[in-house]
């Protein structure tokens, strides 16, 4: 059996190294000239990487604490030591405080979280669509149910903050319906929110990236480069893949890659529902890597850590190498502030993150290098961490996120139920759809022979 797998980030490599290992004869199309997708590596000085894209992990991540473990990688710890800086008044200089917890209203904040945990228990991870009140969630956005709900100022200046953060969303473009699976789909609000004992205690040491890398290593000639996928025509014999150097001829696909751009494909027979909606957004994410020569905001007692009300920094984290060779403040833009940092010529967002930084971190020398990975206008990533399902996209395409198409198969971490967004979604959706291709082959070869038995 022969599969094309399209699309070279975590999900189509884990696909297509699982099915090289039952015998199926693969190759892997990317319309990059790297590896990686989503996951994406910087060097900030000779051996030291900063991710630039996906970066984060936890204890619950199994499947991809597995792949590392087989790979030879190692994690290293997101421990912070030091205070906290937050910007939430004022001009924008930053407040002093131990841990991570803001200054504001306790009281605000406790129910914001309960409204969210009260919300996650009532949505599905499994099948969001058919939650209990599924089509008045998903009618809704979290704009408008943060309005309904949220009565403190504090709850409702942090909201948006909050789910930028987890999410990469602004609160007008998701249903409350994807913020409520999204929440319980990767463990609950608060593991989500955690950095010890939590989904972002750990980062992949020498850069996420290396997963890829090192998958696409053990496919060798398997893996082609700098080839968009334009068209899947199906017929009663196989699939005709065209790409922007040839076609490929195979008895099945694996599709990959963000729900917008598997749409943007040609594909024959049409899809019988998209994969997108009128009202699906891309991940509203940049992120901000400033160098500095060592991490001196520990010398001020500074974790490094920052929560900020304006942007374009709407929060920080000390993101240094382990042995301290360079100093690495990471900066997150998301939700409209990405929109707008993402429309700035190079030389203003240099200035306006530099001017920032400084009044968060007085002190501070210049940064000596600087590092924008614009995910809003990425042509093959359409986003990220991950699309946004708007309002009435899980009522419409849940049911049909993972139904093949003929003979075409659906990966990503827009296709897993289980920690969707995350780098443990794409790597568990990539051994769902092998394991589904491989049972489609046991199930054509059982067919092919029962026929032959029947002539004879």
């Amino acid at each position: 059996m022969s599969v094309v797998v399209v699309g070279a980030g975590l999900a189509g490599l884990t696909a297509a190294t699982d099915l090289a290992a039952r015998g199926v004869e693969v190759t892997v199309v990317e319309a990059r000239e790297r590896v990686g997708g989503r996951l994406h590596g910087i060097e900030v000085a000779p051996g030291s990487w900063v991710d630039a894209g996906a970066a984060y992990l936890g204890e619950r991540h199994t499947a991809l604490t597995a792949l590392m473990a087989e790979l030879g990688l190692r994690t290293t710890p997101t421990t912070m030591t030091g205070d906290s800086r937050f910007a939430l008044h004022g001009n924008g200089e930053g407040r002093t405080r131990p841990g991570r917890f803001p200054p504001l209203s306790a009281v605000a904040l406790g129910e914001l979280f309960d409204a969210l945990d009260e919300l996650t228990r009532a949505v599905r991870a499994d099948a969001p669509w058919l939650s209990e009140r599924a089509v008045r969630l998903d009618a809704l956005t979290a704009d408008e149910w943060a309005r309904e709900h949220l009565r403190h100022p504090d709850a409702r200046l942090f909201f948006p903050l909050f789910l930028g953060e987890m999410m990469a969303a602004d609160p007008r473009d998701v249903s409350v319906l994807h913020m409520g699976f999204y929440l319980t789909s990767g463990g609950g609000v608060r593991y989500l929110n955690a950095f010890a004992g939590g989904a972002q205690e750990d980062r992949v040491a020498g850069g996420a990236h290396r997963l890829c890398e090192l998958l696409a290593v053990r496919l060798g000639g398997r893996v082609r480069l700098g080839e968009p996928v334009r068209a899947i025509h199906q017929d009663g014999e196989g699939v005709t893949v065209t790409t922007s150097a040839g076609s490929l001829r195979a008895d099945a696909v694996v599709v990959a890659v963000p729900p917008s751009l598997a749409d943007a494909i040609d594909h024959r027979p049409g899809l019988p529902v998209p994969r997108s909606g009128g009202r699906t957004a891309p991940g509203c994410a940049v992120k901000v890597h400033l160098i500095y020569p060592s991490p001196a905001w520990r010398e001020q007692g500074l974790s490094g850590w920052s929560v900020n009300a304006r942007g374009p920094l709407l929060s920080t984290v000390d993101d240094s190498p382990p042995d301290g060779a360079v100093g690495v403040l990471t900066g997150f833009v998301t939700g409209r502030e990405a929109h707008a940092f993402a429309r700035l010529s190079p030389g203003e967002q240099r200035e306006r993150a530099f001017e920032q930084a400084a009044l968060l971190f007085p002190g501070l020398p210049e940064p000596t290098a600087f590092h924008v990975t614009d995910w809003v206008n990425e042509d093959y990533s359409r986003g990220c961490y991950a699309a946004l399902f708007g309002p009435g996209d899980w009522t419409r395409l849940g049911p049909h996120l993972v139904a093949p198409h003929g003979r075409v198969h659906w990966a990503g971490t827009e296709t897993s139920t289980e920690f969707f967004g995350l780098m443990e979604g794409a790597i568990r959706s990539g051994h769902r759809v092998a394991a589904e291709v491989a049972k489609r082959t046991t199930t054509e070869v059982t067919t092919t022979h029962e026929r032959r038995d029947e002539h004879v």
